[in-house]
């Protein structure tokens, strides 16, 4: 079963994702953290092309993430970071070589899988399909907490990267799966947001049945 957690950043879908793949026992794949690792890789590779730097990279997803064996953990979290990867991530060339090795992962077994098109490009078919939303200002105060910046400086630079992600081409990164279940997460606690999902997952497993 593939449970797929769509929505803008700052919507909470790293947290949720995490917190339900553990309570339900499955696997957690964080795909923002993949286009975090090519935009780190494209900023130190200036000289090739951001869709052959993600051909090239080896990248490894767990309790920390590698990047060709090397702990990027960290440094992919930084706004300069944030900011390459979002660039990068409008790439054609880039997008559907992370789609593809996104597919090959959850060919198999269950997943929690979020991101920003997980449901309507790399798991179309996914069993449960949730698109969490929040408002622009509770997003921006999230990130800002978790990156330590300014909350203006961080709500600006979001509302640059939503403008940029709408109009990405071939991305639906701001456009909830038709299929898709809305959580609206501002002012919901952890534990409220998880308890949805989780019911959504039951419910379908029993549906499967």
């Amino acid at each position: 079963m593939v449970i797929a957690i769509d929505g803008p950043a700052g919507a909470g879908k790293s947290t949720v994702a995490r917190a339900v793949a553990e309570r339900l026992g499955f696997t957690y794949l964080d795909t923002g953290a993949m286009y975090r690792c090519v935009g780190l890789a494209a900023v130190s590779d200036t000289a090739t092309a951001p869709g052959d730097v993600a051909e090239r990279v080896t990248i490894e997803l767990g309790e920390r993430v590698l990047l060709d064996g090397r702990d990027v953990s960290d440094a992919i979290r930084t706004a300069e970071v944030s900011d390459a990867a979002s660039r990068v991530a409008a790439d054609p060339a880039v997008r559907a070589a992370l789609v593809r090795k996104q597919r090959e992962i959850v060919a198999d077994g269950d997943w929690v899988a979020e991101g920003r098109d997980i449901g309507t490009v790399v798991a179309p078919d996914a069993a449960v399909k949730v698109f969490l939303t929040a408002d622009p200002e509770e997003r921006a105060r999230r990130r800002a907490l978790d990156l330590g910046h300014d909350v203006e400086e961080v709500l600006a630079a979001q509302r640059e990267r939503d403008l940029r992600d709408q109009s990405g081409g071939q991305r639906a990164t701001l456009e909830a799966p038709k299929d898709s279940v809305p959580v609206d997460t501002t002012g919901l606690t952890l534990d409220q947001v998880v308890d949805q999902v989780v019911t959504l997952a039951i419910e379908a497993k029993e549906i499967e049945a």
